[in-house]
Order: C-alpha cells, then sequence, then structure tokens
C-alpha cells in the first residue's frame, strides 16, 4: 500500500456499517486526510452493488472519493485485523470501552489501521480485543455518541494531526 500524503500509511477498516451515506461521508474526509486504503467489511456497502454497477446512494455522498480512495471488501473484520496485524499495522478502535482513552492524547505510527463500528453496536468485541488502542471522544452533552461518520472525521483530522 502506498503511504498516505502526511508520510504515514493509513487504513481505515469499516466494521458492519449499516448506512451507504456514512460510508460515503467517510470516504469523502479519507480522500481529504490521503487515507491509503478503506476496507470494507461485513454488511458495510460498497461503491458498486453486487451486479458491479456503481451505487448512486454512495457517490452522492462522497462526490467521486469513491474512484479516488482505494478500497476492497472484506468478508470478517476479525480475520482483516489480524491479517494486519500480522503485516506491522497499529489497530486503533474508536469506541467507548472500560479501556477506552481519550482520542486525543494517542500517537499515531508510520502504519495504522483506524476501526470503525456499527452505528448500533460499535465495533464488535472480539474485533475490539485485537486492536492495540481503543480511543473514544469525551462527550459533554446528553447524548451518549456521535454519528459515526461524524466521528471518523473529528477523531482522523485531530488524531493525524500529532
Amino acid at each position: 500500500m502506498e503511504a498516505s500524503k502526511k508520510g504515514k500509511e493509513i487504513v481505515v477498516v469499516l466494521d458492519n456499517i449499516r448506512s451507504v451515506h456514512n460510508v460515503g461521508s467517510v470516504f469523502r474526509t479519507s480522500d481529504a486526510l490521503g487515507v491509503s486504503k478503506i476496507f470494507l467489511c461485513g454488511i458495510t456497502p460498497t461503491p458498486v452493488d453486487r451486479f458491479g454497477r456503481d451505487r448512486d446512494d454512495l457517490h452522492k455522498a462522497a462526490l467521486g472519493a469513491e474512484k479516488s480512495v482505494a478500497w476492497k471488501h472484506h468478508p470478517s473484520t476479525l480475520e482483516l485485523v489480524t491479517s494486519l496485524k500480522a503485516e506491522g499495522y497499529s489497530v486503533i478502535a474508536i469506541e467507548q470501552c472500560e479501556r477506552s482513552v481519550d482520542y486525543k492524547t494517542v500517537i499515531v505510527s508510520d502504519k495504522t489501521a483506524f476501526v470503525f463500528g456499527n452505528e448500533v453496536d460499535g465495533v464488535s468485541k472480539d474485533v475490539l480485543e485485537q486492536c492495540d488502542v481503543v480511543a473514544d471522544i469525551p462527550m459533554m452533552g446528553e447524548k451518549e455518541s456521535l454519528n459515526v461518520s461524524v466521528s471518523f472525521g473529528v477523531a482522523m483530522f485531530r488524531m493525524l494531526d500529532n
């Protein structure tokens, strides 16, 4: 995989994201960040449908970034994360759990995979167990979380700026 524009090799793993609009938004933000590749795991919608046709609904949110950011579908997030770790990636999940740390304190290595999870269930527990770091975005209001595409933008711009 090629290095991102910031000199780091950054890949994104989407763990069973349901919304095609969230996926499109992640593509668009990934292009802005210089992400090397997006892995679309499990039920996560891909830029092409099962018949090989471009998805207009994803394109509407991505605005063409689905063509400029490399992507690959992988059926199992856990298998993919295990493989990425074997390739030397540091794996960081953005999720709220007992062991999560404030995302502003995380140091990103030169070869990092970021995992974002399902809109309702988050990153699956078996995947979290394999992550080197679990980071969360502190919430100050009444709501417990952000939309996954919003948390993607907030976390990635801050963490890649370190």
